[in-house]
């Protein structure tokens, strides 16, 4: 068993991707970050690390990160594969863990017996994938793609989602917009006036990931985000895409009963740690 890490993402991608691909629901959140990394690296500022821990040719776990976000591990085949990732990563600041239920369980046990930081979990996740749009009542209005005229929207929105997410820092925030905006990943449900975004994006020939969805609380409880969710759903599966998959937050009743509604059926569960300094804590 050896650990490899790799500086070339078009190597790492050509060394990872069939075992990624084998469990695209478990692994949406990685693949979805390493076409982003292939296609617009300027989204992230440093380097990521991109390592797996494979015995001979049978990789056995992959870990990504991008500074300064939680490292994310995939499903793992032999979890004596986790130690070596935890000390390849010692002497970095490392905030966090993010990935599948017993991996991050692992993992934060591991890095807290090699480093002393304690952890606390922060969020707890399901995934959820479609396959089928279910018909449901859809709010008035219309999807369509964010535009650069939408720019100050977009931040304004991005700065509140990112309030009640802590998903970047607000220095990354018009990184993302850019992106979003390049990549025409970002849509607007509009009903006069844009109400609710949501964004998404295919992350392979026959899959697509729903996120971010956030609708400002002066219009929320009138369907918007669920249409847009819908509509923009349904929009990948006509453009060849065979499903599609979200997060949602488990402390969350509202937004999991709704997915389910569309036709969003659990995959799996995803948990989030944050490490604490000695110091901090």
């Amino acid at each position: 068993m050896q650990l490899q890490r790799f500086d070339n993402i078009q190597e790492f991608w050509q060394s990872t991707q069939n075992y990624l691909l084998q469990d695209e629901a478990e692994h949406n959140a990685l693949l979805g970050i390493l076409q982003t990394i292939l296609h617009y690296p300027e989204c992230y500022p440093e380097s990521p690390y991109l390592a797996l821990v494979q015995n001979k040719s049978l990789i056995l776990a992959i870990a990504i990160q991008t500074p300064p976000n939680n490292l994310l591990l995939s499903k793992v085949e032999d979890f004596n594969a986790l130690p070596l990732i935890a000390q390849d990563l010692q002497q970095v600041s490392l905030p966090g863990v993010s990935g599948l239920v017993a991996e991050t369980s692992a993992f934060v046990q591991t890095w807290h017996t090699l480093t002393g930081q304690s952890y606390h979990r922060e969020l707890e996740s399901r995934i959820y994938q479609l396959t089928q749009v279910n018909p449901i009542a859809i709010a008035p209005g219309t999807l369509r793609p964010a535009t650069e005229d939408d720019r100050p929207l977009l931040m304004q929105w991005f700065t509140e989602f990112n309030a009640g997410m802590d998903v970047v820092g607000n220095d990354e925030i018009e990184r993302l917009v850019n992106v979003q905006l390049k990549r025409q990943s970002i849509y607007l449900w509009e009903d006069g006036i844009p109400v609710s975004m949501v964004g998404g994006r295919p992350f392979s020939p026959t899959s697509a990931r729903i996120a971010p969805v956030y609708t400002p609380p002066e219009h929320r409880r009138k369907g918007y985000a669920t249409a847009g969710v819908a509509a923009l759903s349904q929009r990948f599966l006509d453009q060849g895409c065979d499903r599609c998959f979200l997060f949602t937050d488990l402390a969350n009743p509202t937004s999991n009963s709704i997915y389910q509604k569309i036709g969003y059926y659990p995959v799996c569960d995803w948990h989030e740690y944050a490490f604490i300094s000695a110091r901090s804590s």
